[in-house]
């Protein structure tokens, strides 16, 4: 295993992940799939957005395309809110299937 991968043991044992307010921006942990992407969504619409706009996603430990769908909706949420977010530290797996799914310019455009 290379540095940075997680094995999927590891991955559930971190459980669902979470957004944290951390000074100005949103800290991401944890693991963010198709089984915990509702729970990941309804614990961040009880946050403000980051006053920043920085969602840094440096903490998550595992994903799958349901994670790109969290990432476009909290997009969405910025958008009605007149507030620009902007995901740094993405996995090189996510930015690659942002890539496939044809949407690295609405989730990465600054």
């Amino acid at each position: 295993m290379s540095a940075g991968q997680v094995t999927k043991e590891a991955a559930a044992a971190a459980g669902s992940g979470a957004f944290a307010a951390s000074g100005d921006r949103w800290l991401f942990s944890g693991a963010l799939t198709f089984d915990d992407a509702m729970a990941v969504l309804e614990q961040a619409a009880e946050l403000p957005l980051p006053k920043s706009g920085i969602v840094d996603m440096a903490g998550l430990v595992h994903a799958d395309s349901a994670a790109l769908a969290v990432l476009l909706e909290l997009r969405k949420r910025g958008a009605a809110e007149k507030r620009r977010l902007s995901f740094t530290a993405l996995p090189p797996m996510l930015e690659s299937l942002a890539r496939v799914y044809g949407i690295e310019d609405l989730l990465f455009a600054q």
